[in-house]
């Protein structure tokens, strides 16, 4: 992503849970940032360069005997380093100083007195501040040619700097928002320890990426899988502003898309694109692939498996249409986003939560190279990278849509008749949440509808025996993890009567109040 390595900075990952909002905290200085696996030799690491190197926490003791370690030598590249928790624990051991398992554990917000506040990391921050602790290991001696620039009531060493090496330690989490200061303290060591200049943008994004495509696609023609949503949308714009009409935007109607959301795609989108759009009815052939299945990782593949057979029907059609020409459509281009592939089991030691269309349910004989240029960013990114690319706002800040659609929105086997009536509830949804004002204060709202699942109700003077829905407004900032919206109770008072009184089969509302983890945001 970056133009060279020296725009890097390299995140190594110890198994934090945080190591992706490390890497978030640094492009959102305007820096560019990568995580690589605690296993990556440093011989490794250094040949690419970084300017900066951040070493992440981890769940290990360092004096565990399969604990992660780390070489000395990146610490003698003269390559500056900033250690975070368990890092800092590691810089510290390595270079000599003292680390105890002295059973002071430390979780939570803590209070941090700052004692050299003219430090390199700490300059204009409070004496005294709060900070996130996740520890039971301390650290109780810094190494030599160390100053200590913190401490807590329990741990005599909390932080240290060596200016002349360039190396820094944290014991907390300033990556984290409990952590006062803690953006301040990352912009620090980027700026003023390490020296990069803030100068990432996405201007630099579009950029480097229209360069890459344009050399990788040469006089080939691509196709995209555009959803409507903003994934596909921007990934879809970034390469049309690459290669121009050698892109020709695909867009399949499943025939589980939300109402009106057809007819967005080809007003809104091309509109304010130009691209080339040809839109696929495939409702019947999605539909006739579902009948029976309720297994909700088989709809997600069956889904994935679909849409790439559609593509490949639309590529023999469009090289056809080439005639003597003998264009060869050999791309296919896909939203998919940097949440997308961790939790595909993409990224180091990531589990498989669920199968993306975008990742773990491709057929494996594809018969397209993919090009995949938002892989590297998170959502927010996503959308400055719309903005960057004169995208519409209907279309950058709309909310995520999952692209296997409503199918993964019915627990049960998915019909047309389940499908009008999930449209019907989410449409009311949208609708009192736009009139509400609340668009941009959550996340998304996915409105789930059990379809299997039947109770008794009252309506007018007779029993109901009809279908639950639930609503599921989550607040998140990239989907990694979510909490559930604290939604006003007359505007949920307003969707539930709506619902319950215009959309037939439905007789109850429900209000899922989980938070990701545990739950996911989609149910299925």
């Amino acid at each position: 992503m970056a133009d060279t390595d020296t725009d890097t900075v390299l995140v190594v990952d110890f198994g934090a849970q945080y190591a992706q909002l490390i890497a978030r905290r640094v492009r959102e200085a305007r820096v560019y940032s990568e995580i690589v696996p605690s296993t990556t030799p440093v011989a490794e690491i250094l040949a690419r360069k970084p300017r900066a190197i951040i070493l992440s926490g981890g769940p290990s003791s360092v004096y565990a005997e399969d604990a992660p370690g780390l070489d000395r030598a990146l610490f003698e590249a003269g390559v500056p380093v900033l250690g975070l928790c368990y890092g800092f624990q590691l810089m510290a051991q390595a270079l000599g100083g003292t680390v105890d398992n002295t059973g002071a554990r430390e979780y939570g917000r803590t209070a941090l007195s700052v004692s050299r506040p003219s430090s390199t990391l700490f300059e204009g921050t409070p004496a005294e501040q709060q900070v996130w602790m996740s520890h039971g290991d301390a650290c109780s001696a810094a190494p030599a040619g160390f100053a200590v620039t913190a401490a807590t009531a329990t741990v005599p060493v909390a932080a240290f700097e060596d200016d002349e090496r360039r190396l820094y330690g944290v014991q907390h989490h300033p990556e984290v928002m409990h952590s006062t200061y803690g953006q301040q303290v990352l912009e620090h060591f980027l700026y003023r320890g390490a020296g990069i200049a803030p100068d990432w943008t996405t201007g630099s994004i579009v950029e480097e990426q229209v360069a890459e495509i344009r050399a990788r696609v040469g006089g080939r023609r691509a196709i995209c899988a555009l959803s409507g949503g903003v994934d596909s949308a921007v990934a879809a714009a970034l390469v049309n502003r690459a290669i121009g009409d050698q892109l020709t935007c695909v867009y399949v109607d499943h025939g589980l898309m939300r109402r009106g959301e057809t007819e967005q795609v080809e007003k809104d989108f091309v509109a304010s694109t130009g691209v080339r759009l040809r839109v696929v009815d495939a409702s019947e052939r999605f539909l006739g692939a579902l009948a029976g299945v309720t297994d909700p990782e088989e709809k997600r593949k069956i889904i994935g498996r679909e849409f790439i057979r559609v593509f490949e029907q639309a590529q023999a059609e469009l090289v056809a249409e080439a005639g003597a020409a003998g264009e060869d459509v050999a791309f296919l281009v896909q939203g998919t986003l940097y949440p997308d592939v961790v939790e595909s089991g993409g990224g180091t030691g990531a589990a498989n939560i669920k199968s993306h269309h975008n990742v773990g349910g491709l057929p494996e004989d594809l018969e397209f190279e993919l090009i995949e240029p938002l892989r590297r960013l998170f959502k927010d990114e996503v959308r400055m990278v719309g903005q960057e690319l004169g995208l519409p706002e209907e279309i950058v800040h709309r909310q995520p849509f999952p692209g296997p659609g409503l199918g993964i929105r019915i627990i049960g086997e998915v019909t047309r008749e389940r499908l009008d009536v999930l449209r019907a509830a989410d449409a009311i949804a949208r609708e009192e949440l736009t009139a509400a004002g609340l668009d941009r204060d959550i996340w998304q709202c996915p409105v789930v509808l059990l379809a299997d699942v039947r109770s008794v109700g009252v309506q007018g003077d007779g029993r109901t025996y009809g279908h639950p829905v639930v609503l599921r407004p989550v607040s998140s900032e990239d989907a990694m993890t979510a909490d559930w919206s604290r939604l006003p109770y007359d505007l949920l008072a307003r969707i539930s009567t709506r619902i319950t009184n215009e959309v037939r089969d439905v007789n109850r509302v429900t209000l899922d109040i989980t938070s990701k983890p545990p739950g996911t945001i989609e149910w299925e």
